[in-house]
C-alpha cells in the first residue's frame, strides 16, 4: 500500500529522530513509566509509523465495509444505515418481575431483549429442587416451565422483538419453551428471531455452568443447528462467547483465540453431522467483552472479523458470503467495575461501550454502575442505557464507518492480535481441536495464568485502578441496591408444583419417555421432542434429569 522508498526514508528519519530529538528530550524529562503496555500487558510502541506496515495490503487486509475480509465492518453502511441493537441484560426474581423490567427498558428506548436466568435454571434444575434452595431468582429469573416463559413474555410480541437468552447447558430446553410461547402467540417459527448463547465449550473453559460431558453436549448443539436451519431460519443458534473467558481473567488475545477456536469446533461438528456449512454458518454469531484498554479492544474486534472471514472461506470452503461475516454482540466488562467509588463505573462503561461501537458491534449491553454489588436498580440501568443513547445520538462517532481504520497504531495492533491468536489456534489444532484441548486443560491453564499475572501487576501498582489502588478515598458513597424478596422462592416453588398438578400427566410422561429413547438413538434430532415436551408443560428439571440418565453429568477434572 505504501511506496517502499518512502517507507525506507520514514524508517531512517524515525531512527534519527529517536537518536537525537527523543534522546535529548528524555534526558531532560524521562517517561513517567519504565514500560508501557496494554491491559493485557502487551508492550506498546512509543510511536507508530507506517514503515512496520510495509506488507499491508489495503484490499487484502482492510477492504471495504460489507466486503471480504470485513475488517471495516459487515454492513456496507454500518451505523449510517441502522444503529446497533441496544440490548440490556435483564432478569431477576419472578417472571412477573422480569417482564416488568423488560417493558420498562423497551419504553426507555431499548431495542432488543436479553434474558438472565437464575443459577438453578442455568444448571438445569427446577426451583423446588433441593439444589436450588436459596438461589431462586437471586441472580436472574426463575424459569421452570412453559408457564414461566408465558409470563416472562406476556404482552411482548415475539415477531416484533428479538430476544437473546444467556443459557448454555439447558439451552435446547429453554429454546423449546420459547418456541412454544411463540406458537401460543400465533407467531410462526420462521418469524421468530433472536439468539441463544448455547456455547457449551466456553463453559468448560471459564464459566462452569455445564450439565453434560462435551460429546453429548456437542450432539445437542448440532441438533439445534439442523433444526433451526429447517424450521427457525432467523434464529442465531450459537452466540460463541469470549465474554466469560475474558471475565475469568484471559488476555484480549486469549479471548480472541479461544473464542474463534470454539467457533471452529462448532463448524466442524456441524459438518461432521452432515449439515452443509452454508446452511448453518450464517446463523452463528459472536459475543465479546469490552474491557478497559480502548485501542486493544477495537483492534480485537477488527481482527476477529478478518480471522473469521479467512477461516470460513479458506479452511471450511464456505461459499455463502454470509458464512464469512462475523457478527457480534458486545458487553462492557463486569470484572472491571469496582465497589469502591461505584459512580466511577459510569465512566468506565462509557469508554468500554465506545470501543465496542468504534469496533463495529452489532448489539451492545452496557453494565450498570451497581452491578459489582447487586443486580441493577431501575435508576442504574437507565443510566447505562442512556450511555449508549448518548454515544449513538450525540457523540457523532456513528456517522462514519471504522473511523480509526488506517491509524498506524490501530492497524499494527490489529495485525498483532491476528498473528498471536492464530498461533494459539495452530497449537489447539495440534492437540486435536478445542474439545481435546479442553480435556487436557490447556485453555483453562492459560486463562488462570493470565489472571494471576494481571493480579500481580495490580498488587504491585503496575496497573492502576482508580479508587482501588490509586486515588483511594476513605469516604464511602452509598448507592441504592436492588434486593430480591424472599417470597419469590416460595411463590415460584408453589407455581411449579401447580403446573405439574394441572398438566396432562399421561402426555407429560409420554414426552419424557420419547426424549429418553431419542437420546439413545444418535440419528434422532432431540429438538422436536423437546418442543413437544415444552408444549405439555414438562419442566426444565424433568427434561434435564431424563438426559442426565442417558448422557451423564460432567465433572470438573480439577487439572490445576
Amino acid at each position: 500500500m505504501y511506496d517502499r522508498k518512502k517507507l525506507a526514508g520514514i524508517a531512517t528519519r524515525r531512527k534519527k529522530w529517536h537518536e537525537e530529538e527523543l534522546t535529548r528530550s528524555l534526558r531532560k524529562s524521562p517517561q513517567r513509566l519504565e514500560r508501557f503496555s496494554t491491559v493485557s500487558d502487551e508492550e506498546i510502541d512509543l510511536l507508530c509509523t507506517p514503515d512496520p506496515l510495509s506488507n499491508f495490503d489495503y484490499e487484502e487486509d482492510l477492504g471495504y465495509p460489507g466486503q471480504y475480509p470485513y475488517t471495516r465492518g459487515v454492513q456496507p453502511t454500518m451505523y449510517r444505515g441502522r444503529l446497533w441493537t441496544m440490548r440490556q441484560f435483564a432478569g431477576f426474581g419472578s417472571a412477573e418481575d422480569t417482564n416488568a423490567r423488560f417493558k420498562f427498558l423497551l419504553s426507555q428506548g431499548q431495542t432488543g431483549l436479553s434474558t438472565a436466568f437464575h443459577f438453578p435454571t442455568l444448571m438445569g434444575y427446577d426451583s423446588d429442587s433441593p439444589r436450588a434452595r436459596g438461589e431462586v431468582g437471586m441472580c436472574g429469573v426463575a424459569v421452570d416451565s412453559l408457564k414461566d416463559m408465558e409470563i416472562l413474555f406476556d404482552g411482548i410480541p415475539l415477531d416484533k422483538v428479538t430476544t437473546s437468552m444467556t443459557i448454555n447447558g439447558p439451552a435446547a430446553m429453554i429454546f423449546a419453551m420459547y418456541l412454544a410461547v411463540a406458537e401460543k402467540q400465533g407467531v410462526p417459527f420462521h418469524k421468530v428471531g433472536g439468539t441463544i448463547q448455547n456455547d457449551i465449550l466456553k463453559e468448560y473453559i471459564a464459566q462452569h455452568s455445564w450439565i453434560f460431558p462435551p460429546e453429548p453436549s456437542m450432539r445437542i448443539i448440532t441438533d439445534i443447528l439442523a433444526y433451526c436451519a429447517d424450521n427457525v431460519p432467523r434464529w442465531n443458534t450459537i452466540s460463541i462467547s469470549g465474554y466469560h473467558i475474558r471475565e475469568a481473567g484471559s488476555t484480549a488475545v486469549q479471548e480472541l483465540a479461544f473464542t474463534i477456536a470454539d467457533g471452529i469446533a462448532y463448524v466442524q461438528a456441524g459438518i461432521d453431522a452432515g449439515i452443509p456449512v452454508d446452511k448453518f454458518a450464517p446463523r452463528l454469531s459472536y459475543f465479546f467483552n469490552a474491557h478497559m484498554d480502548f485501542f486493544e479492544e477495537i483492534a480485537k474486534y477488527r481482527a476477529a472479523r478478518r480471522m473469521w472471514a479467512r477461516i470460513m472461506r479458506e479452511r471450511f470452503h464456505a461459499k455463502d458470503e454470509n458464512s464469512w461475516k462475523l457478527r457480534f454482540h458486545t458487553q462492557t466488562a463486569g470484572c472491571t467495575l469496582t465497589a469502591q467509588q461505584p459512580m466511577n463505573n459510569v465512566v468506565r462503561v462509557a469508554l468500554q461501550a465506545l470501543s465496542g461501537v468504534l469496533g463495529g458491534t452489532q448489539s451492545l449491553h452496557t453494565n450498570s454502575m451497581d452491578e459489582t454489588m447487586a443486580l441493577p436498580t431501575e435508576q442504574a440501568v437507565t443510566v447505562a442505557l442512556r450511555t449508549q443513547q448518548i454515544i449513538a445520538e450525540e457523540s457523532g462517532v456513528a456517522n462514519t464507518i471504522d473511523p480509526l481504520g488506517g491509524s498506524f497504531f490501530v492497524e499494527q495492533l490489529t495485525n498483532g492480535m491476528e498473528e498471536k491468536a492464530m498461533e494459539y489456534i495452530r497449537k489447539i489444532d495440534g492437540m486435536g481441536g478445542m474439545v481435546a484441548a479442553i480435556k487436557q486443560g490447556y485453555p483453562q491453564r492459560e486463562v488462570a495464568d493470565a489472571a494471576f499475572h494481571f493480579q500481580r501487576l495490580v498488587d504491585a501498582g503496575k496497573k492502576r485502578i482508580v479508587g482501588l489502588n490509586a486515588y483511594r478515598s476513605q469516604e464511602e458513597v452509598p448507592i441504592p441496591l436492588l434486593k430480591i424478596d424472599d417470597r419469590v422462592e416460595k411463590q415460584q416453588i408453589a407455581r411449579t408444583k401447580e403446573v405439574r398438578r394441572m398438566r396432562d400427566a399421561k402426555k407429560a410422561r409420554a414426552c419424557l419417555s420419547a426424549l429418553k429413547e431419542g437420546s439413545l438413538a444418535p440419528n434422532v434430532n432431540l429438538m422436536p421432542l423437546l418442543v413437544d415436551a415444552a408444549r405439555e408443560y414438562v419442566t426444565l428439571g424433568e427434561m434435564c434429569d431424563t438426559l442426565r440418565e442417558t448422557m451423564g453429568v460432567y465433572t470438573d477434572p480439577a487439572m490445576f
